[in-house]
């Protein structure tokens, strides 16, 4: 199976008015970000979510808040034909515990690729981060950096020529 792992807040939700995501209300897609992954699984790439979300060591929000919002991405996506196979993301902040986890760790990625046998060869990931490349790099992908909030059809027309 092949693979495309995303960073959430950048990449697929443009948080360039709210650092930390929380909230459905505050949800506001990149543009282009629906069609651009219904071209990647029309080419059967399969989609996953790994994003850090320190906020909740923080106690800025809570995990039932991230969880809110994968599920708002989620239904908002299915309404048309996009599926995210899985959400993962790191509750932790290195400022306040050591945490195996966060990007730029490879942990969940290893941990989808595992689960899901996915050919590390033919997926990639794409993030809007040092960390998310280091991440991808870390996981035996491919890392491929795009602007934050940008429209993500340059990096899929990459993938998929």
């Amino acid at each position: 199976m092949k693979a495309i792992f995303l960073d959430r807040d950048g990449v697929i939700v443009d948080n360039s008015s709210h650092y930390y995501i929380f909230k459905t209300k505050d949800v506001k897609f990149v543009d282009g970000i629906i069609d651009n992954l219904s071209r990647l699984q029309k080419k059967e790439y399969q989609l996953f979510v790994v994003t850090n979300q320190g906020g909740i060591s923080k106690k800025q929000y809570k995990k039932e808040d991230v969880e809110k919002v994968h599920d708002f991405i989620e239904n908002e996506f299915k309404k048309h034909g996009v599926k995210i196979r899985e959400f993962v993301y790191c509750p932790h902040h290195n400022s306040f515990e050591n945490c195996f986890c966060r990007k730029p760790s490879s942990l969940l990625i290893e941990k989808l690729i595992a689960k899901h046998k996915i050919d590390r060869t033919k997926s990639f990931l794409i993030g809007d981060s040092i960390r998310d490349i280091e991440a991808a790099n870390g996981a035996g992908i491919r890392g491929l950096l795009i602007p934050s909030n940008q429209d993500l059809s340059p990096i899929v027309s990459q993938i998929i020529p």
